[in-house]
């Protein structure tokens, strides 16, 4: 995996394919190399040239320092961007790394061609204020939850009811999920960035050509949350996709990636 010094700081991407770049930023805790499975085979095969990066406090990357901010997290997005000279690109982000897409439009537009913004929000609402409220207050205690339980947890939050009735595919994803537990103390600083102001009425000066998936069944960022996204970015485009939790790019990754390749063809997802 190569690592860029960039910012003062290291940042780790890989690449995969070639044609048009499409740079893809992940959520709280999550290594870019969750988009290896599904999204990078199928976005290679229609002709692009995809980057992942692992935001700060992923390893390799450098950790987050104390001050770092979404703004900062935007800058990273776009000093990759720059150093690979992949700009003006295609930009997907899914959840936290979908907010930071968002200031990435408003900061440096001439970096983005399109963007897709996976269960995103424009701003931290009382069920993801008290989430991450809780998380933030185990890391100072240096709290480590059993892997077998943080799974339990996290099958809760993230997948669809039609997910978590099926046993089979379940204990599939209880083994997945406990194998991969985050040390929530490594990612401090992203769990900090969850909590946003209200920049609903600054995504109105946004041109970049948008489209806002929500996932019906999210219970981590409710599509509620990513439909006033989608009302406030003049011209964005708005899909939803049922029967998908929090996960939706893994529980129904045919229909994720069909709209994105979609939009990024200019037809209707």
């Amino acid at each position: 995996m190569p690592v860029a010094r960039l910012r003062g700081s290291n940042l780790a991407y890989d690449e995969y394919g070639t044609g048009d770049p499409v740079v893809m930023v992940t959520g709280t805790g999550a290594p870019g190399r969750m988009w290896r499975t599904h999204q990078v085979p199928a976005l290679t095969r229609a002709g692009h040239r995809v980057i992942t990066l692992d935001n700060r406090g992923i390893p390799p990357s450098d950790p987050c320092p104390d001050d770092f901010t979404l703004d900062d997290m935007a800058a990273d997005i776009a000093a990759l961007i720059e150093h690979l000279g992949a700009g003006p690109c295609r930009v997907v982000g899914y959840s936290l790394g979908a907010i930071a897409v968002q200031e990435l439009l408003l900061a440096r537009p001439g970096l983005v061609r399109q963007a897709v913004l996976l269960a995103t929000s424009g701003r931290t609402d009382a069920l993801t204020g008290a989430m991450t409220a809780a998380e933030l207050e185990l890391v100072p205690e240096g709290a480590k939850l059993p892997p077998r339980f943080r799974a339990y947890v996290q099958a809760l939050q993230n997948l669809s009811p039609r997910t978590l009735n099926d046993e089979e595919s379940l204990r599939d994803w209880l083994a997945v999920l406990e194998l991969s537990a985050v040390d929530l103390s490594g990612v401090r600083g992203q769990l900090g960035l969850q909590l946003i102001p209200d920049r609903r009425a600054a995504y109105r000066r946004i041109r970049t050509p948008c489209l806002v998936i929500g996932f019906a069944d999210d219970l981590v960022v409710r599509p509620h949350l990513s439909r006033e996204v989608a009302r406030s970015i003049p011209g964005a485009r708005y899909t939803e996709i049922p029967g998908c939790g929090h996960y939706g790019y893994l529980e129904n990754p045919a229909a994720v990636n069909a709209a994105i390749t979609a939009f990024f063809t200019g037809r209707t997802p």
